[in-house]
């Protein structure tokens, strides 16, 4: 997955004549619901969306019939569009499929790594690091790039291009979960020591612990994210009771 440096505004953006409109069109609103622009739960009304990117219905009729088919959109239960708000179940069952694939991916990354991609995997341990130091003037979405990034770095280091294709359609959803919740509490997201111990174990050579690092890693953050998700929705519903 290509995270952009800094989200861009959906209503300042119009489309290129010279390029595929639904093309386009797909990669502006893909954009814009991974950066949170549009944000879990948002409604997604067609003529809306066409007059921000000054196109026709018919390409972002098109975009968002792809956008469903990878999950990131749904249909509620009025049959409105709406960007896809993720379960307790869904945290659940898409935390097992990352920690089985990253435990794959530290594993050959203790194989295959070159210095080259250890040096480019410190790098990203580092800015880990310094965005702990500066979490107040970073965005949610910055310091999510930052912690994915250090993640798909390690997923190339294993040398199996397949492992760093599953994860990015793993990594696509799991943005959607995890800028809800990092949005509603920052500190659901700690990336600036479990980073360096993970990089720590690929360094030594060491299959064994970098494999029970990265479970103990993701397994926590797992923890943080449904518990999080458990308060959001328990405060909706106290709110509800409150307001019937």
């Amino acid at each position: 997955m290509t995270f952009p440096t800094t989200p861009l505004a959906l209503s300042s953006r119009s489309l290129k004549r010279s390029q595929s409109l639904y093309e386009q069109a797909y990669q502006a609103l893909r954009t814009a619901i991974l950066s949170g622009e549009l944000p879990p739960g948002e409604r997604l009304v067609e003529t809306q969306l066409a007059d921000s990117l000054q196109v026709s219905r018919t390409p972002i009729r098109e975009a968002i019939r792809q956008l469903q088919n990878e999950n990131l959109v749904t249909t509620d239960l009025h049959g409105s569009l709406r960007v896809a708000l993720l379960s307790i179940e869904d945290a659940d069952h898409l935390y097992d499929c990352r920690i089985a694939l990253e435990q794959l991916s530290v594993k050959a990354a203790c194989e295959h790594a070159t210095p080259k991609q250890l040096a480019q995997v410190e790098l990203a341990v580092q800015e880990a690091e310094n965005a702990g130091d500066e979490q107040h003037s970073l965005t949610q979405y910055q310091r999510l790039h930052i912690d994915y990034q250090f993640h798909r770095l390690l997923a190339q280091s294993a040398n199996n291009p397949w492992l760093v294709m599953l994860l990015d359609q793993v990594f696509d959803k799991m943005m959607l979960l995890r800028l809800r919740t990092t949005q509603h509490n920052p500190r659901v997201l700690e990336i600036r020591s479990e980073h360096r111990l993970i990089y720590d174990t690929i360094c030594d050579r060491d299959a064994d612990t970098a494999v029970q690092t990265i479970q103990a890693h993701l397994s926590a953050s797992k923890v943080r994210v449904i518990q999080e998700i458990q308060l959001m929705e328990g405060a909706l519903e106290s709110n509800h009771s409150d307001h019937s």
